[in-house]
């Protein structure tokens, strides 16, 4: 029994010890686990129930092994701002800025019989504002297109001779050059526009052949010559105007001094003023209808003829016969294409809307007026044509 029992108790004993061991096994296990939560995974390792970040913004889509990212650059600061220069105490915030404008100059030297003297330079010229010489800064001749506007009265009064002038005019436009442009304007009571500016001869004169015996005796010179320079101020470029008219105005609604103040205000145009005036004249006191009154008429009416052609610097002409206006058409086509243009900066900056007076004189070496001779060596005469003054721009122009 002893032996019985002392067998039982040692397998009890065993049986303890073996329980001992597989109860520390385990506890050793779970101790191993929890301890395991609390480890932080090595580099390259990741719990496979944790989704992966998603790229950054920017990057491409990946392919077989998901989205990848791009890495971002490293930005660089931007770089600070200037210094703003420091304000002097007393200073104004504000600055000014002075622009004289330049004033051309388009001058014509002829002979009395009215030939171009060609060949001058530009030390050959004085040019002075308000009696003050001025610099010239720009100088050059050529032969140039024109652009002209033929403005032919043409009133029921003076119909025996406006068709030997409406020849003449045929002369000036078959003369014409492929680059020039010439519109052709009549009137008598009002303007009208038989033709606007055209390269096309054969438009110029079917408008010419327009012409019949008018119906109104009114000639409202003030009013045409107005309204020409209005609508050419629009126009680039030196202008002229052929005015072939009695000189007589009637019932304009634009009076002299209105007149006198547009010529000076447009200082592209030119005038080039032919009067039927002294024929038409001839004409009447040979028929017995010229008196004292209208004598007086005339020669007012010749005297703003020749007014307005020389404030713009162009020339007027007074001829007797019939016959001399083709010649008269022909010196002036060659005044137009040959001239002179100068230009300058005024030494008055004042923008003050004043009338400033010009002269010109052309000089030699020595300074003084220059001696033009002919092939014999025989002196001749010349005329310097250019116009009188201009109106200098507004503060506000």
């Amino acid at each position: 029994m002893f032996f019985t029992h002392r067998v039982s108790f040692s397998v009890l004993l065993r049986n303890f010890f073996m329980f001992s061991a597989l109860l520390g096994v385990a506890l050793g296990t779970l101790v191993t686990s929890a301890l395991a939560l609390y480890t932080p995974q090595s580099a390259g390792q990741q719990n496979p129930n944790q989704q992966p970040a998603p790229p950054e913004a920017g990057g491409p889509e990946g392919g077989e092994l998901g989205p990848y990212a791009i890495p971002k650059k490293k930005e660089e600061p931007p770089p600070p701002p200037p210094e703003k220069p420091k304000k002097t105490e007393g200073t104004p915030d504000y600055s000014i800025k002075i622009d004289v404008p330049v004033v051309n100059l388009d001058v014509s030297v002829v002979t009395k019989n009215g030939q171009f003297v060609p060949g001058l330079k530009k030390d050959n010229f004085k040019i002075f504002e308000d009696g003050v010489a001025q610099t010239v800064t720009n100088f050059s001749q050529q032969e140039a297109p024109i652009t002209a506007v033929l403005l032919v009265e043409f009133a029921s009064t003076n119909y025996q001779y406006l068709y030997d002038a409406l020849n003449a005019s045929y002369t000036f436009a078959s003369g014409l050059k492929k680059d020039d442009w010439v519109a052709v304007v009549s009137y008598d009571m009002r303007p009208q526009i038989l033709v606007d500016f055209t390269q096309d001869k054969r438009a110029i004169l079917g408008a010419l052949n327009t012409l019949r015996i008018p119906g109104f005796s009114e000639r409202n010179l003030f009013d045409a010559v107005y309204d020409t320079l209005d609508r050419l101020d629009g126009i680039e470029g030196h202008k002229y105007i052929i005015l072939v008219s009695t000189g007589r105005d009637t019932f304009s609604k634009i009076n002299l001094d209105q007149i006198m103040k547009k010529i000076k205000a447009s200082q592209g145009t030119t005038i080039y003023a032919i009067s039927i005036g002294r024929a038409l004249r001839e004409w009447l006191d040979a028929h017995g209808y010229a008196g004292g009154i209208q004598q007086t008429d005339w020669l007012q009416a010749d005297n703003q003829m020749n007014t307005f052609a020389k404030m713009t610097g162009g020339r007027a002409y007074f001829p007797r016969f019939e016959g001399e206006l083709p010649e008269i058409f022909h010196d002036i086509a060659a005044d137009i294409r040959n001239e002179y243009n100068i230009a300058y900066r005024p030494s008055n900056t004042k923008l003050d809307g004043s009338y400033r007076k010009l002269k010109v004189q052309v000089v030699g070496p020595d300074g003084s007026p220059l001696k033009i001779r002919d092939q014999k060596g025989k002196e001749v005469k010349y005329e310097i044509i250019a116009r009188e003054g201009y109106t200098a721009k507004h503060q506000v122009d």
